[in-house]
């Protein structure tokens, strides 16, 4: 059941990097994957931060792109990875790889090989948007305890025009019953309040998708959860 709401835009940012998308061990396993001899473990943080970085700018851009993505990638072939990863310096991956579930992983490869070559790399331009949802009733509000990520994706393609790029490219999925690419285009979705007719969200996504939000601040949009099979 399509239902409509009212949707104020409370914050958007640009953003190169999401915060916290490296942790020590992600540094730990792609110094091992360079074959860095040093004992990494007794390394602390802004050491080991910085011991990768060095070790990425030693490979050169297309190498290094290849250890971040058999780092963040294990499931692509190693075919695929060097392919990839010879293209990264021209390409903007974060957007146009053909699988958006993998987006948000290229977000985070281009935002460390950036910094580790200071520049070079593309700087990928994400999305942290904070937004109200309110409804006439309650019970409306359903829709996003059934399907989250389906049900904001929906609500934020229909927020923006038929011509958008998000509409073009996945009308069946909007207008559909099943989004499985919906955790691909927003990448960090949590709920931050509830009362009742009106809950707030925060999310992280591409600017690619959400650049028509950047001086709207409010709008009326439908949306609909997915149905189970």
């Amino acid at each position: 059941m399509q239902v409509t709401f009212s949707v104020q835009i409370d914050s958007f940012k640009k953003i190169s990097k999401i915060p916290n998308a490296w942790s020590d061990e992600d540094y730990r396993a792609l110094l091992s994957i360079m074959d860095f001899e040093d004992d990494v473990e007794k390394m602390d943080a802004a050491e080991l931060r910085e011991m990768c970085m060095m070790s990425l700018n030693d490979l050169g851009p297309a190498d290094a792109a290849k250890a971040v993505m058999t780092h963040l990638f294990p499931e692509l072939a190693e075919g695929k990875i060097d392919q990839v990863s010879h293209d990264m310096v021209d390409d903007r991956s974060w957007e146009e790889y053909a699988d958006c579930l993998l987006h948000e992983r290229f977000f985070n490869a281009y935002g460390l090989l950036r910094e580790a070559f200071n520049g070079i790399f593309a700087n990928p331009t994400g999305v942290e948007l904070a937004l109200t949802v309110t409804a006439g009733h309650a019970e409306d509000m359903a829709i996003f305890d059934e399907s989250l990520h389906s049900s904001i994706v929906r609500l934020l393609a229909n927020g923006q025009g038929d011509d958008a790029l998000i509409n073009r490219l996945y009308e069946d999925q909007i207008k559909g019953t099943h989004f499985p690419e919906a955790p691909g285009l927003v990448w960090q979705l949590k709920q931050v309040a509830d009362e009742g007719t009106t809950r707030q969200f925060c999310l992280v996504s591409s600017y690619f998708w959400m650049e028509n939000f950047e001086q709207v601040e409010s709008f009326e949009a439908e949306a609909h959860a997915d149905v189970e099979e």
